[in-house]
């Protein structure tokens, strides 16, 4: 099995993997007692593909059904071998040549420019609303929801990030709001349901596009909640609040000054803007080959050291800076067991190997929040010093507020089905 074999002797520091080859027979790779995962691999060329790129080729591998998992062990335990292992494999020499060659072009691999966005949005966001209904929550929010108790349903961790996000914005009546990838559009309705506030939310999925609208039209918002398919870098005008929600991820870092110069034009003097986005709290790197590959082309999640010198470079104000660090590893983990419980109608849908295919990314990412770097941060942006309060109580205060006025201002949102049913027959 070299030169593999050669790899994973260094590799496994922490737990034990237990690999049979293709002709059957089993080597054993021990760092500690657990976790203990047994692998059979039954491709002979996977012995030199994970040697030279073991992370678009394990997940290609599992895809096809040339890796499997045995004796009671699971992909869920491989990848979490794997993540407690992530700094061995990158301390290989092989791997750290591959990787500062990887970085060295990075900026091809983050290209997005106008147009080509488009195209990398569509081929993820635009796989089809019923897919997506099928594992998310009822509003179809697909970024990381807020876990204020440890056994709060999906529906209420996400309801909890929007109302989260909402107090951070100060929304008052009147103001001009603008939602930057706006998804589903969940987000909006809930801000011009709170509030009296207009809201322009745009997005380059056209899924999204044609379902948002209509979420607005049956809650009876179209004349304050709009939603356009639009590169935010076309859009004119200024507002008074901005918010981004799992957008800055498809950016790219090679793009962010050409972002943060866009919020400083389309942003009011006393405006604030909140940027939602996963991060990391290690240095600068780049994404997962495989999930470049199969789940978001050009997509990057930063090193904070890689946003701060732009934000200052483009004159913004960093007025609040938060960290929701296990929040995602709980969203993932959901969205998980509601793929699986709907797997079969999903590979009527497709097939077994998109079936696996999202498995390994839904799991591969749980795991990089549970033992890996990665996060995501709320950061709050001015063009003057106080255009939030210096004091931040009013985040909470703001929250409490929002509670609960909820059960009464959300009812629009509400499909008209269910509307129907709760008003009492006379």
């Amino acid at each position: 099995m070299f030169p593999l074999s050669h790899m994973l002797k260094a590799f496994v520091r922490t737990g034990t993997l237990k690999v049979i080859d293709a002709d059957g027979k089993a080597h054993l790779f021990i760092g500690t007692p657990e976790p203990r995962v047994t692998m059979r691999l039954t491709d002979r060329s996977l012995y030199h593909k994970l040697f030279l790129n073991p992370e678009l080729h394990a997940g290609e591998a599992y895809m096809d059904g040339r890796m499997s998992f045995e004796e009671g062990s699971t992909l869920r335990d491989f990848l979490m071998l794997f993540s407690l292992n992530r700094s061995t494999l990158a301390n290989y020499p092989l791997q750290s040549v591959l990787k500062r060659i990887s970085r060295g072009v990075k900026r091809f691999q983050q290209a997005n420019p106008v147009g080509k966005a488009e195209q990398h949005v569509a081929h993820h966001y635009d796989l089809g609303n019923d897919f997506y209904r099928l594992f998310l929550d009822e509003g179809m929010q697909y970024s990381c929801a807020y876990f204020v108790h440890e056994d709060d349903t999906l529906e209420e961790a996400q309801r909890n990030k929007l109302r989260l996000l909402a107090s951070k914005l100060q929304l008052k009546p009147g103001l001009k709001v603008l939602d930057i990838g706006s998804g589903w559009g969940d987000l909006a309705l809930y801000l011009a349901a709170m509030e009296d506030v207009d809201v322009t939310g745009v997005t380059l999925s056209k899924e999204q596009h044609a379902l948002s609208n209509e979420k607005a039209r049956q809650a009876g918002l179209s004349h304050r909640v709009r939603f356009e398919m639009l590169d935010y870098r076309k859009l004119e005008g200024r507002f008074d609040r901005i918010v981004s929600v799992g957008m800055f991820e498809h950016v790219g870092v090679h793009h962010y000054g050409e972002f943060f110069s866009k919020i400083n034009a389309l942003l009011n003097d006393d405006g604030l803007m909140v940027l939602h986005s996963i991060g990391k709290m290690s240095p600068p790197g780049t994404a997962s080959p495989w999930l470049r590959k199969y789940i978001f082309p050009g997509a990057y999640s930063p090193a904070l050291s890689e946003v701060f010198p732009v934000v200052e470079q483009n004159s913004l104000w960093v007025t609040d800076l938060e960290f929701l660090r296990l929040h995602y590893a709980k969203t993932l983990n959901h969205w998980h067991r509601r793929f699986e419980a709907n797997r079969d109608r999903i590979r009527d849908m497709y097939d077994e190997r998109f079936c696996r295919m999202f498995e390994f990314y839904l799991i591969s990412a749980e795991s990089m929040f549970l033992t890996g770097s990665q996060l995501v941060f709320h950061m709050q942006l001015a063009r003057r010093r106080d255009a939030a309060p210096i004091v931040r109580d009013y985040i909470t205060d703001l929250q409490r507020h929002y509670r609960l006025q909820e059960a009464e201002r959300l009812k629009i949102l509400q499909p008209a089905e269910i509307r129907s049913e709760s008003v009492p027959a006379k």
